[in-house]
């Protein structure tokens, strides 16, 4: 069993993990390890996990860096952003530690808004931690998460206090760093107070040719009349793992923008549950995949509809090229009583090889009786007789083909409001289906 070695590690160092990890995630961290323990990681032989290959890859004998040592790397040398125009409060994770050097350059926040590690969190802002950490994970019974709980020792705090508006973007950058095989296990808070607005980028890149399994899970709480946009990219390398976990609840009158992009990766699982919890809450839920080689990638959501008077919009699309697998499982549940719920899903996949394997299960599960919903998938190839009538018209093969696929992910990028952001993954975008470098100039470990 995978899960073993893991068991028998935390064992032997489970004070070492307490006496180096921020404060308030030790408070449940022995009962998540009881959880762990019993019910274990995963298997396919699991409904929600049944297209989930994370579980091979955890047999790897990666290092842990429990005793938080220092980290042989300053990001600011090896990260340059150069998107036009975005100007963004830059902070970074460095595998699985906030980067706290001063030197990081970084424009000052308004009064109250906080972006910090959990450590500090812990320290500083104990009340905010005590209301929210753990309230989406108290009942979950998931061994990712339960493991999660069990070794995470730091991650990043963000707080936009009662009707802050933050009219600049934060860009967290996720490092990984290691001339060992490594896993890196961080946990996230995010809270939006109520009226607050905020939009947050995340990237994920990895600089050393070693397997890396990047285990993180993040809480986001969004409260009433609060509007919050989160975007993440993906750009690693074949050999690392990525599971990430986002658990959301929003309240009355919220508005949350949630963009998943995928470009480069080897085994990536994007769970996301997003709780509607107050009347007249919106979610816009989408993201994309470029795939290729044996890169596999699984986004699997759950959004549940607690309340009347909810709208939730969910558009995912994946291009498959060699011998990529892709997954998608969507779920939308309307609860009794959730009258006047607006639900729509919906699927759109490329393959462009015969090799190519694409798995996709919408599903609606709806316990009232006044509600719009729909859902629904397409998995095919390009259309020859477009790709045929460009030709005609002077257009060479690869080019028309290029054009086809910019135009099939257009749809998903138009849902990111920040126009510097959206140009450049555009860009990316592009470059990545050219099968050139898929990285902003500049930047040195993409």
């Amino acid at each position: 069993m995978n899960e073993q070695p893991y068991i028998d590690l935390y064992k032997q160092t489970a004070e070492s993990i307490k006496k180096h990890s921020a404060a308030c995630l030790n408070t449940h961290r022995d009962k998540a390890f009881e959880r762990f323990s019993t019910v274990g990681f995963p298997t396919v032989k699991a409904e929600d996990y049944l297209y989930c290959h994370l579980m091979e890859y955890l047999s790897v004998d990666y290092g842990l860096n429990i005793n938080r040592l220092n980290i042989p790397v300053d990001p600011t040398t090896v990260f340059k952003c150069d998107v036009p125009g975005i100007y963004a409060h830059l902070y970074f994770m460095l595998n699985d530690q906030f980067y706290t050097n001063s030197t990081v350059a970084s424009k000052s926040l308004p009064d109250g808004v906080v972006m910090c590690s959990m450590v500090e969190a812990s320290e500083r802002y104990p009340e905010v931690i005590a209301k929210y950490l753990g309230k989406q994970t108290a009942n979950k019974q998931d061994g990712f998460t339960a493991f999660n709980e069990a070794f995470s020792q730091d991650g990043f705090f963000l707080y936009i206090p009662k009707n802050v508006l933050l009219e600049t973007p934060i860009q967290l950058i996720n490092i990984l760093r290691s001339d060992v095989d490594l896993m890196a296990n961080g946990r996230n808070l995010i809270v939006l107070e109520s009226g607050a607005q905020a939009k947050l980028l995340v990237c994920d890149h990895a600089m050393d040719d070693v397997s890396f399994f990047a285990n993180r899970l993040t809480e986001i709480f969004v409260g009433e009349n609060a509007h919050f946009d989160y975007y993440a990219l993906e750009n690693t390398h074949h050999k690392t793992n990525n599971l990430s976990q986002l658990l959301v609840a929003q309240q009355a009158n919220s508005k949350l923008i949630m963009n998943i992009i995928g470009l480069n990766n080897g085994c990536t699982r994007n769970q996301i549950e997003i709780d509607l919890n107050g009347e007249g809450a919106e979610t816009w839920l989408s993201g994309m995949l470029v795939s290729d080689c044996n890169q596999k990638t699984e986004n699997f959501t759950i959004l549940r509809h607690n309340v009347p008077h909810c709208t939730s919009n969910e558009l995912f699309k994946y291009i498959l090229d060699g011998a990529a697998e892709g997954a998608f499982t969507g779920r939308i549940v309307v609860q009794k009583g959730a009258q006047k719920t607006e639900a729509y899903q919906t699927n759109r996949n490329i393959c462009l090889t015969k090799e190519a394997r694409m798995f996709s299960k919408p599903q609606l599960e709806i316990y009232a009786d006044d509600v719009r919903c729909s859902h629904g998938a397409t998995t095919g190839q390009l259309d020859e007789a477009a790709l045929f009538y460009m030709q005609t018209r002077g257009i060479s093969y690869e080019e028309a083909r290029m054009l086809l696929l910019l135009a099939f992910t257009a749809d998903v990028l138009e849902h990111v409001e920040i126009d510097a952001l959206r140009d450049r993954l555009h860009l990316l975008v592009e470059k990545r289906l050219r099968r050139q470098e898929s990285k902003c100039k500049g930047c040195v470990i993409c």
